[in-house]
């Protein structure tokens, strides 16, 4: 990897990266519109106030090139432990193989530690297999079966 990755909280101003990185490939293109980033500014004031969330950004030579969010989750099983959830992982698609991902993993299980979590977690689409092959090299293990449901907007 030639320069350094730096992790550090998001802040306002790298939303619109983010977004642009949300959005680069077949899956996020479909679900993100990188034309209004109004509702994704307000996601991030949320986001940035809970205490629970963590957004972050990987910089290496002066500019953002990758970025994570970290949840934590207070549960009753595992003694009342907190595990961390992991979401939104993305490098820059020309920065990719340059072991960014890895050392933002890294980062993100860093954090956990810090928080005291037993466990961290994530999930990723099942048409990601490059994915899948690099959280299965970091140790991370497919021990679940995931389901989601999209729900309608609330009636008025």
């Amino acid at each position: 990897m030639g320069e350094p990755v730096r992790m550090r909280r998001a802040q306002v101003e790298d939303v619109a990266e983010i977004v642009a990185m949300l959005s680069d490939d077949a899956i996020g293109r479909g679900r993100e519109d990188t034309g209004d980033l109004a509702p994704y500014l307000s996601a991030f004031k949320e986001i940035d106030a809970d205490p629970r969330q963590l957004l972050a950004v990987a910089e290496a030579g002066g500019r953002v090139v990758g970025t994570l969010q970290l949840t934590f989750i207070p549960y009753l099983s595992r003694g009342g432990s907190t595990r961390a959830l992991v979401e939104a992982v993305r490098v820059r698609a020309e920065e990719r193989g340059k072991g960014i991902g890895a050392r933002m993993m890294e980062w993100a299980e860093s954090q956990a530690r810090q928080r005291g979590c037993p466990l961290i977690q994530l999930t990723s689409d099942r048409t990601r297999k490059n994915a899948h092959r690099f959280y299965g090299r970091l140790g991370y293990d497919p021990t679940h079966v995931g389901f989601k449901k999209a729900l309608p907007p609330p009636a008025d």
